[in-house]
């Protein structure tokens, strides 16, 4: 539980994974070029250590919801967010590398924690060339943090991808 650790919600009750929905398919967060996760400047991520998933280099500043599912959290400087999918599934969207340092600024959040979200639903804009300017890449990783709670996470390949249209990860739970 990866993702509840990185956001303090180990302390809550632990929720059991409904099995109402067992598999999903993860569409892109972001219009933009697909980066395997190995490829991504950042040791956290492209070592898989907050687990396994795919990065996008994105051609504009928007991000919406890969799946249907809960914000369980958003950063209050609103570089990342995590979502939980009907089947129990964890997922975490860090817009860029090292945008936690530009404290929100060039960021607009349309969700809050609790809000239920559809595959396509605006979450994020931010500021492209703000964030080429500050942050060390525009790279964003989306990962699965719970992978070892889940029976498979399979990820897809392509080369262009749209946001809330391109399959990118299949979930088994």
């Amino acid at each position: 539980m990866m993702l509840k650790k990185l956001f303090g919600l180990d302390k809550k009750n632990k929720q059991e994974v409904t099995n109402e929905v067992s598999s999903v398919q993860v569409m892109s967060p972001l219009t933009g070029s697909f980066v395997q996760i190995s490829e991504v400047p950042d040791p956290t991520f492209s070592e898989k250590m907050m687990g396994d998933g795919v990065a996008i280099r994105p051609d504009n500043g928007q991000v919406v919801s890969p799946i249907d599912g809960e914000i369980i959290q958003l950063f209050p400087t609103k570089h990342a967010i995590g979502i939980k999918s009907k089947n129990g599934a964890e997922v975490l969207i860090h817009i860029g590398l090292e945008t936690v340092k530009m404290n929100g600024e060039g960021f607009v959040a349309h969700v809050k924690e609790g809000d239920q979200v559809k595959v396509g639903d605006p979450l994020i804009d931010f500021d492209l060339e703000l964030v080429k300017q500050k942050a060390n890449s525009t790279i964003t990783p989306m990962v699965i943090t719970n992978q070892d709670d889940l029976k498979e996470v399979k990820v897809l390949s392509a080369e262009h991808v749209e946001a809330g249209a391109t399959p990118v990860i299949d979930i088994q739970a």
